[in-house]
């Protein structure tokens, strides 16, 4: 048995995908999320209640250029214990501060080395 596709009314334009789960942020927004707080588009994503895809593609739209993954392999550099240490003598705020990554980040790579 064939499948009836339905027409399109005239002057009805037709959505590809899944409709957007919530606004996108505002350009002012994103930028003191994203640049000032060094947040990650996964953070920004669940503060604003909408897609990680919705914010990639804000960031893209406003012209804010992507981090790069730099922060990630300055992690792996430090030996754990140097790491620990840093967070003990300055907490995770300071430590993310010093590294100049996010605090976020840092939870996340120490979750993935002791579970090593």
């Amino acid at each position: 048995m064939a499948r009836i596709k339905q027409l399109d009314q005239p002057g009805e334009k037709r959505g590809r995908g899944k409709p957007p789960i919530g606004n996108k942020p505002g350009r002012t927004v994103l930028r003191r999320l994203y640049v000032k707080e060094t947040r990650s588009i996964r953070e920004i994503a669940n503060l604003q209640v909408c897609t990680k895809d919705m914010i990639a593609r804000a960031l893209k739209e406003y012209g804010i250029e992507a981090r790069t993954n730099a922060s990630r392999s300055q992690l792996r550099a430090i030996p754990l214990g140097d790491l620990e240490t840093t967070i003990r003598d300055r907490g995770i705020s300071g430590t993310a501060r010093q590294l100049g990554i996010a605090e976020g980040t840092i939870r996340h790579h120490l979750k993935v080395r002791k579970g090593q």
